[in-house]
């Protein structure tokens, strides 16, 4: 009977079967496709990790070193288990051609590093996840490049300055589990050993990455606290394995999520429509209830019956979302296999992605069977008496029609036949609400991700143009000279000379430990504060938001710092956003530590007719072998991996939202139809037009429409934008203000929403023009 009972509904309901079962199905593919993809960037950086031995505690440092103290307190501390120094050969941008360019690497924003392949841990792998190994004149470049500049095997690398040259031939591209993503400005590319020395003879610029692994790695905190006490080299910033970890999963965590994210949204419609399907069909069925329950047949079974199918058909689509998911995965995890690589599949991974999608399974049958506890409000006698639900009812008296003297009266008809039967259109709106949240939020992240004012969220102020100096031997020489230049340029129309350096903080565990402070005037270009604001005072420092976490400080909160062998207290100013560097940075008007120095950076912004190419290529010449780079371009650089993804994932979102707005679209307004068969032949009889009815439907269809992209527009710019803020907030972003292009978000958007909405409108009432009141009457 069940059996005989699928059938015959699944042929009445062809279209809104399949329609839901198409929901059903992509819900359960996206939410097995990102459970599987999270599955597999966890499984696969814990490969990489485990493959190339990763440091669990790396000090940077430019300047002498002496290995021998190094090796001294090694042998003296029992926390470590090995310890090795790399040497980094810097070469300058304007001295490396990469591929088949012209142009040399002079604005790139990476530090371009030459090493060799280490021996004991910190491998290099290539791209099938093995130890590189390599011949004199052979080179195995990052694999930013091979992404960034389509480099291939076989392609050259050439060093080339007034003295020395030296060419390479490609035949690997590195991972490598410290610089592989684009958000940290490093990248190491791998040469022989006899080719490094011969490199390190000519060019000679050397730094160092002192690197250790420890016995235990949950005692990595008091570790960095001893190292930070010491007196070994510490001119450069300090990261750690956790911090490697967060770096290697930014993009690809937050494509997962977002992936599941639409998912949920896919399956909430699923699931609205369900209800609406089943509320229909109570109705149609109403009289055929109340005859079931006259004869006997208990609520339980007819529940039953009814909740078969949607089991049956959920069950269905699950299962094949689930397998198509695994035939899918390779797409989704192809940034994942390029920059980390893949990890054995194992059986736990394709048990995560199953329990995701028995979830959505679920999900789906308990709503249902929510829903079908309606049978409890059938009356037997008033369903054998009037055939129908008693709330299938519409207001009246609203609305009347002498109030439509200043109207197209179809168009008022539409429009009053939507307040009247509100609750019956609640599910269009909720489907278009859900359309334009799909649509604007990818849209208006893009544009804010690719607005100029994003540095902002970098810990940067937004200025024209970047410079950033190098340590080298004479470098407070250099920089004096470099910012008397620029004062005296008359197309500067301002600038601000910052320097970074490191100073000793007692944390709260009452240990010294390391903090990189930027120090310099920072009411010139100024940032965005979370909480508070900038420094004014030479005793007050700002934090980003990521060492106010650690920290467990607020504005207001002091902080001890250690400045020439005195403790000062600093009073915590104001809390700003930073997702570079792992977020954890720190910014002071007090003068900087001279025995420290990080870096040193000039931000400035040029007069209004100024050609900012022109002045850039002057800097290069006049301040060489300084990094000029225009802010869009250090931009582009550092975010440029994670602007595609986002924009992959924006045009699908706005497929996705087209799609299903077309859908629900069409099956509404066929079921509406089908519903106001009676309506629309007392229409046609008193002398409506056919064409009245189709605009009388086509308003009502857009009446929805407007309200719902209002409404997900207000949703998107409230909700949306903290959403996005929680995601970030774990890269260092916490308030992310959405940079709206107006004629995108309110214009072109809605826009193509109508015209898609209209069109579907008037294909899915096509079958009005056979309702008459003859066929009424006659049945």
């Amino acid at each position: 009977m069940l059996l005989n009972m699928l059938k015959k509904d699944f042929s009445r309901k062809k279209s809104i079967t399949i329609a839901l079962f198409i929901f059903i199905l992509l819900s359960a593919l996206l939410v097995s496709a990102g459970s599987s993809m999270i599955m597999e960037l966890s499984n696969s950086l814990n490969n990489l990790f485990t493959a190339s031995k990763a440091p669990h505690f790396v000090q940077m440092h430019s300047g002498e070193l002496n290995q021998s103290e190094i090796d001294d307190w090694t042998s003296k501390n029992d926390l470590v288990k090995a310890q090795q120094t790399v040497e980094m050969i810097n070469i300058d941008g304007s001295n490396l051609y990469l591929g088949n360019d012209t142009e040399s690497e002079k604005n790139s924003i990476m530090d371009l590093d030459f090493v060799r392949q280490n021996t004991s841990f910190d491998l290099l792998l290539n791209l099938e996840s093995q130890v590189i190994q390599l011949s004199r004149g052979e080179i195995a470049v990052p694999i930013y490049y091979k992404q960034q500049k389509n480099m291939n095997i076989g392609d050259k690398v050439k060093i080339t300055t007034p003295s020395f040259d030296m060419e390479f031939t490609v035949v690997d591209f590195v991972r490598d589990v410290q610089m592989n993503p684009s958000i940290i400005h490093s990248k190491r590319f791998v040469v022989h050993k006899g080719d490094f020395e011969k490199i390190k003879s000519n060019l000679g610029e050397i730094e160092y990455l002192v690197e250790f692994q420890l016995n235990d790695f949950s005692k990595l905190s008091e570790f960095s606290n001893a190292y930070q006490s010491s007196n070994l080299p510490k001119k450069g910033p300090a990261v750690d394995y956790s911090l490697f970890k967060t770096l290697n999963s930014i993009t690809d965590g937050v494509v997962a999520a977002v992936i599941i994210f639409v998912s949920i949204l896919l399956n909430v419609i699923a699931i609205l429509c369900i209800r609406f399907t089943i509320l229909a069909t109570i109705e149609e069925d109403y009289r055929e209830i109340g005859v079931m329950k006259a004869i006997g047949i208990s609520q339980s079974y007819i529940k039953k019956m009814y909740l078969t199918k949607y089991v049956v058909m959920a069950a269905a689509a699950s299962i094949i979302g689930f397998l198509a998911s695994i035939f899918l995965n390779r797409l989704f995890t192809a940034n994942i296999m390029l920059y980390i690589g893949t990890a054995p599949k194992s059986v736990f991974q394709h048990l995560i992605s199953f329990i995701a999608v028995v979830l959505i399974f679920l999900m789906v049958v308990l709503f249902c069977s929510l829903v079908l506890r309606r049978f409890k409000k059938i009356s037997t006698i008033e369903a054998l008496r009037s055939g129908n639900i008693g709330d299938a009812k519409v207001k009246t008296g609203s609305l009347p029609l002498h109030k439509s003297k200043f109207f197209n009266i179809p168009i008022f008809l539409g429009v009053k036949d939507v307040f009247q039967r509100f609750k019956m259109f609640r599910l269009l709106l909720i489907v278009f609400l859900v359309s334009s949240f799909i649509i604007i939020i990818p849209v208006n992240f893009l544009n804010t991700i690719q607005s100029p004012s994003f540095i902002s969220y970098m810990g940067i102020g937004q200025s024209d143009i970047r410079i950033d100096l190098r340590l080298t031997d004479n470098i407070v020489e250099r920089y004096k000279e470099m910012n008397s230049y620029i004062k005296n340029d008359k197309d500067v129309a301002k600038f601000s000379p910052l320097v970074t350096s490191q100073f000793k903080m007692i944390n709260n565990d009452g240990a010294l430990e390391n903090i990189s402070i930027e120090t310099g005037d920072f009411s010139i270009f100024p940032l965005d504060y979370v909480n508070g604001n900038a420094p004014t005072s030479d005793n007050e420092i700002a934090l980003s938001y990521a060492n106010s976490k650690d920290m467990e400080k607020n504005v207001g909160d002091q902080l001890q710092l250690v400045v020439n062998g005195t403790e000062n207290n600093m009073v915590v100013s104001g809390i700003y956003q930073d997702v570079t560097n792992g977020g954890r940075t720190a910014k002071a008007l007090m003068p900087f530590n001279a025995d420290a120095v990080l870096w040193y950076v000039v931000s400035l912004d040029v007069s209004e007719h100024t050609d900012i190419k022109g002045k850039i290529a002057e800097y290069e010449e006049a301040f060489y072998p300084a990094k000029v780079t225009h802010l869009q371009g250090y931009l582009d650089q550092t975010l440029g991996n994670t602007i595609d993804q986002l924009k992959l994932i924006t045009i699908l979102a706005i497929l996705i939202a087209i799609f299903v707005s077309i859908l629900i679209t069409s099956l509404f307004l066929k079921m509406l139809v089908a519903k106001d068969y009676a309506q629309i032949a007392i229409l046609k009889s008193i002398g409506f037009t056919l064409r009245d009815i189709r605009i009388k439907y086509v308003t009502m269809a857009l009446l929805v429409l407007n309200i719902g992209i209002i409404l997900g527009t207000i949703v998107s710019n409230t909700i949306g934008q903290k959403i996005v803020s929680i995601i970030l907030s774990f890269f260092g972003a916490s308030q992310i203000k959405f940079v709206i292009d107006p004629v995108q978000a309110y214009i072109l958007c809605p826009l193509v929403l109508m015209l898609v909405v209209t069109i579907t409108t008037l294909i899915s009432i096509i079958s009005i023009k056979k309702s008459s009141i003859s066929e009424m009457i006659v049945e």
